[in-house]
């Protein structure tokens, strides 16, 4: 509960940013160092709630009041305990997670809530510095073999917790390093490789294999991995972007967000691009179709490129400056979000639906049309509001449709949902004994703290499946 009068003496206070001219000069990470002394201030808000909302928030149900008591008193390595007993990569969460624990907490009831998410990214970022963190490796092996498919945040969390249950894991990338999104979707001023990095070289030393270069349902046959392995477990993700079919869109200068993004981490990487493919914001002016996380993405890293002029559209109207009676505490506010990329630059436009594209006598885009709509669910169009604006690169960020089912999904043959993603049971697993699923490829796009927690959950599952019980939480 940290101080039991802290939350009337203290005031919100979270970690600063560097300044605009400086940030967007490089894709080094935006937030300066919290110091522990701020730390554990906020830390001493949490409040003797008697029934903390927050666990109920936060979807790998952290204990949240417990490590803020802790870090409050200066127990910092009981702390990072507490917080790898329920998350196994709070350095991903305390950076990219939207937080859902803060809008859940009491104290946001009357006042600011709780800095949980500063806090959170402090005490490991502390652990990491003082070399608390090392390898977990199992006491004894099973015996069994487990193939994990995809290296996000899913896969990369039932992976560690499979290898600390004992069994031999193999996880398999397509990439040339692992990582997932968190590697090649996630620009680096939000969430810099090296975290990633040593998380995968922690995981190698307690044991797991990582097989780069490797997609399952093309270079490697699905049904080879079923043979070899006791179980598997798909955390491939919701790779299909959602397209937007209106005339116009086969112009050339129309990307897909998450053929935009990946270029940008490899040429941070030090990697070179294949100039036919190559894909700039560089004197440009650039529209971003579609308001959320990854459109700002687009926005902060056209900025960082040196585009022209940048505008970002979004169909739904324009959310309210404080928390919608629709949603009220201790559910999820809608309410207008401005993030870092935001402050740097560009033009946000609300309720606006394109309907062509233009282009020129070489076909590529010159132009959008667009007009007013009105709320969903029927978006209307208003009538009298058609407009124009130029473009010479667009790059549609309206969302994911489910995991991609050619390959993979189609090689194994398993049942999906209503909604394209894979079906499982109660226990994970899909209508194909011994194949498991968990992340956004089971329930669909969602946040970095569900794939963490639906990877943990999986875990458990598949251990109790191979061997009848499991220890894992």
């Amino acid at each position: 509960m940290g101080k039991p009068t802290g939350f009337l003496e203290f005031q919100r206070e979270t970690p600063q940013r560097r300044e605009v001219e400086e940030r967007t000069k490089d894709y080094n990470e935006i937030y300066l160092n919290f110091s522990a002394q701020k730390v554990q201030t906020q830390a001493a808000r949490c409040m003797d709630c008697g029934l903390p909302f927050c666990h109920n928030g936060c979807p790998v149900n952290n204990v949240i009041p417990h490590w803020n008591d802790l870090v409050y008193k200066g127990r910092w390595k009981e702390a990072i305990t507490i917080m790898h007993s329920t998350n196994n990569f709070p350095e991903f969460t305390g950076r990219i997670c939207p937080a859902p624990c803060e809008a859940a907490c009491v104290l946001g009831i009357t006042d600011p809530p709780v800095s949980i998410k500063a806090i959170e990214r402090s005490i490991v970022d502390h652990a990491f510095q003082k070399g608390w963190i090392r390898a977990e490796r199992p006491l004894r092996r099973s015996g069994k073999r487990i193939a994990v498919i995809g290296s996000g945040p899913s896969g990369l969390a039932a992976a560690q917790q499979l290898n600390r249950a004992g069994h031999h894991v193999t996880v398999y990338e397509k990439n040339d390093r692992p990582g997932g999104l968190l590697r090649y979707g996630i620009p680096d001023f939000k969430l810099e490789k090296e975290l990633i990095d040593r998380r995968i070289e922690q995981m190698q030393s307690e044991g797991v294999v990582f097989t780069t270069r490797a997609n399952v349902g093309g270079n490697i046959a699905a049904e080879e991995l079923r043979r070899n392995y006791d179980a598997v477990v798909l955390c491939g993700g919701a790779e299909a972007p959602r397209d937007l079919p209106v005339p116009g869109r086969d112009l050339k200068g129309i990307h897909f967000a998450m053929e935009f993004l990946p270029q940008q981490n490899h040429r941070v990487a030090g990697d070179k691009i294949d100039p036919t493919r190559e894909i700039l914001a560089t004197g440009k002016n650039v529209v971003i179709i579609g308001g959320g996380d990854t459109g700002a993405d687009c926005l902060g890293t056209s900025i960082r490129q040196g585009a022209k002029a940048i505008r970002q559209l979004e169909i739904m109207p324009k959310p309210p400056l404080e928390r919608a009676a629709s949603t009220p505490w201790p559910l999820w506010p809608m309410q207008l979000r401005t993030e870092t990329s935001h402050e740097e630059g560009g033009e946000r436009q609300w309720g606006v639906a394109t309907t062509k594209f233009e282009g020129d006598a070489d076909g590529n885009v010159k132009r959008l049309h667009l007009m007013q709509v009105g709320p969903p669910p029927s978006f209307a169009p208003v009538a009298g509001t058609e407009f124009s604006i130029d473009a010479d690169l667009v790059l549609i960020a309206m969302g994911f449709t489910g995991p991609k089912q050619k390959g993979l999904l189609e090689q194994l043959n398993v049942e999906l949902d209503g909604r394209g993603n894979v079906k499982t049971d109660g226990q994970y697993m899909t209508s194909v004994p011994g194949v498991f699923s968990a992340g956004d490829m089971r329930r669909g796009q969602s946040l970095v703290v569900w794939a963490i927690a639906e990877g943990r959950k999986a875990a458990r599952a598949i251990d109790a499946h191979l061997m009848g019980t499991s220890d894992l939480p």
